[in-house]
């Protein structure tokens, strides 16, 4: 059995999923999380010294659509009560990332001996969490089927800066026939908490993807010919803005194994 089909069948007998999903990957389980937990939401995960904690609230205030804050640890506190009351940011991700001077030097399934007491945890909207409703409508999520991580790519669109952090946006992308491309826009566009509706549809060049199946993060999907690439705004910028900056120090989420909390994605969307 796969790692993911371990995580989902332990989540399928759970009276709450995301609890499940998290005490699985407190125990080692590394896997993307497309398809985890289903109806809860995940999210990015960005850890940063508390000297630099006030200029990155203020740089995802500057960059809603990337970066959507949906919680927030205090000054060395590993908990965020309001995402999960067991949740652990220390462990509860499938795997992280751990950065020097913008260079990542590990890739843990937990961070306990890198946490620190000076240390803020902001945690990011995921468009994981818009996934569920694109499904509801029957729209196809080709990661999702081929059981892959979704593609993402840095781009030549901008991010407002704030103290060291400034760079590229990143963008996920998910193939879809016009219609269906037309209906994703009016149906995320209800969630902007977990970055709203797509920044570009189409011809990836325009916004500086040179080649649309080699992905910067995640993994590479086909599109069909009767298909266009939709780009929504992605919580992994930050982590192209913390590459840019060459901070001394910084914990990351890896790129498509997020951290699931206890929200509810129906709670996510604006009527």
């Amino acid at each position: 059995m796969t790692v993911f089909a371990a995580v989902q069948r332990s989540t399928e007998q759970a009276s709450l999923p995301s609890q499940e999903a998290r005490r699985a990957f407190r125990s080692g389980a590394a896997a993307t999380t497309a398809g985890v937990a289903n109806g809860f939401v995940q999210g990015n995960l960005a850890i940063l010294p508390e000297k630099l904690a006030g200029d990155f609230h203020r740089f995802c205030q500057l960059n809603p659509k990337p970066c959507p804050i949906i919680g927030m640890s205090d000054v060395g506190n590993p908990r965020i009560p309001a995402l999960g009351l067991d949740l652990d940011i220390r462990t509860d991700v499938p795997r992280y990332r751990v950065w020097h001077d913008g260079e990542v030097t590990d890739e843990p399934t937990d961070i306990m001996k890198y946490w620190r007491d000076d240390l803020v945890a902001f945690v990011l909207g995921c468009s994981y969490s818009f996934e569920e409703a694109l499904l509801d409508e029957g729209l196809p999520i080709r990661h999702v089927e081929q059981n892959l991580r979704v593609p993402m790519y840095r781009t030549n669109i901008a991010c407002s800066p704030s103290g060291p952090f400034a760079g590229p946006m990143v963008v996920s992308m998910r193939p879809l026939k016009p219609a269906d491309a037309i209906r994703a826009v009016q149906i995320t566009s209800r969630y902007p908490a977990v970055h709203g509706a797509p920044v570009h549809l189409g011809h990836p060049h325009s916004i500086g993807i040179k080649d649309i199946a080699k992905p910067d993060y995640g993994d590479a999907v086909p599109v069909a010919d009767d298909e266009i690439p939709v780009f929504w705004a992605c919580g992994v910028t930050p982590q192209a803005v913390i590459a840019s900056a060459k901070l001394p120090f910084a914990i990351t989420h890896a790129p498509g194994l997020m951290l699931v909390t206890d929200l509810k994605n129906r709670n996510m969307a604006v009527i």
